[in-house]
């Protein structure tokens, strides 16, 4: 029996770990994470196989001036963090080419149709199917010039597997009546869906790895070189799996890759569900770049793209502009909220890192997956397993090797 440690215990580390103890491994996992405060539980709970296009694209970048936090948008370089984002948005630059965005757009959109079926897959083999909500999501628009850009533009993208289509008079009135705002227009999104409860998930996969003989692990993983591989101190293991998120970085690079990285800062303000229909997909109030979700016993409101540090302190600023927005939307909610921060670990052309290190003979790597680590877990884990095994994956995966940064 294959012994192998997964360093990093989100959303990712523990469907990779998963699908590795069905494969029959025997598998420790890793985790420093005790209280459950990374991206993979603070996110918008949004599965997200609508975003086949990767952020890097030249389209992005025309917009960020309109999209700065200090014009009202969602995007911040803070200036203390000007020497991480720097280097990383000159990287985003290139990988912005056309050819280089075409190139990522065919990479991502194997993954993206086969997120669904493996989260489909994952939610019946561990027991809990009615985590994975497939009712899809909308966005809407306040202001009619913008509806009809926002319309066109959505109608014109690459959703892969996903559907656009307009709301109906019907979704109209009941997306009007969740707050005190004018809808101008609003699509609805099929092939999507959510998480019922980010909590309750990562109860359950935390769980469902235990009973199949998985060991877990509280503590951060020390990993040093032994001859031609590594090994992680306390753990016996014959193999090891980088799952670690932002945290990667650092140990990849101690290895001799190269990850450009960066800490990609998301905020999200939670208080309870008050009125909010229980049915009522995740909302995208697109001019405000800020998502409402509604969990099973909370709504949450998300938003904003903040380059940075992995240990800065936090902007309350952002959390204070989410609270503004939902005054000034009229939603059914009041504070006092629940302010959470998290980083999103992304590379510079947003396609995630997976594959087999070149560096050490028995490490693996799966990290890197920016707005997109919910949505493509599971199936991350099964390419993973069969990468593995010696089997040949599902989807190619040489677009994913870090080789390709050099």
């Amino acid at each position: 029996m294959v012994r192998t440690a997964v360093v990093g215990g989100g959303v990712v580390g523990l469907s990779v770990g998963i699908e590795l103890l069905d494969a029959g491994h025997a598998v420790v996992l890793v985790d420093n994470d005790e209280a459950g405060q990374a991206a993979s539980w603070g996110n918008a709970g949004h599965v997200a196989v609508e975003q086949v296009e990767p952020l890097a694209s030249l389209a992005a970048v025309r917009s960020m001036p309109q999209r700065l936090f200090l014009r009202g948008g969602a995007l911040a370089f803070p200036l203390a963090a000007v020497g991480a984002w720097l280097p990383f948005g000159l990287k985003l630059l290139a990988a912005s080419s056309p050819a280089r965005f075409r190139k990522g757009c065919a990479a991502l959109r194997p993954l993206m149709e086969q997120a669904m079926p493996a989260w489909t897959s994952l939610m019946e083999r561990i027991g809990a199917p009615d985590l994975l909500k497939q009712d899809g999501h909308f966005v809407l628009w306040n202001e009619p010039r913008k509806a009809i850009a926002g319309k066109a533009a959505w109608s014109s993208a690459d959703t892969g597997v996903a559907q656009v289509k307009p709301a109906t008079p019907g979704e109209l009135e009941a997306l009007g009546k969740l707050g005190k705002f004018t809808v101008a227009g609003a699509i609805r999104f099929a092939g999507s869906g959510q998480i019922a409860d980010l909590a309750d998930l990562r109860d359950a996969l935390r769980v469902a790895f235990a009973a199949r003989g998985g060991r877990l692990v509280s503590g951060t993983a020390t990993l040093r070189r032994v001859g031609n591989g590594v090994e992680v101190e306390g753990v016996e293991a014959d193999q090891v799996v980088v799952c670690a998120g932002v945290r990667s970085r650092a140990i990849m690079e101690a290895l001799g890759h190269k990850a450009p990285m960066i800490a990609e800062r998301g905020y999200h303000i939670r208080t309870d569900a008050a009125a909010w229909p229980k049915d009522m997909p995740p909302v995208v109030f697109e001019e405000r770049s800020m998502i409402v979700t509604r969990y099973r016993d909370s709504l949450q409101a998300a938003s904003f793209v903040e380059l940075g540090k992995v240990d800065a302190p936090a902007d309350p600023r952002k959390w204070e502009r989410l609270e503004r927005h939902v005054a000034e939307l009229g939603l059914p909610v009041s504070g006092p909220f629940r302010r959470w921060m998290g980083c999103r670990p992304t590379l510079p052309d947003y396609l995630p890192a997976i594959g087999r290190s070149v560096k050490a003979d028995n490490v693996y790597y799966a990290f890197g997956h920016q707005h997109l680590g919910l949505t493509l877990a599971p199936i991350t884990g099964k390419l993973m397993a069969a990468m593995m095994a010696g089997e040949q994956p599902a989807v190619p995966l040489e677009p994913f090797d870090l080789r390709r940064f050099g």
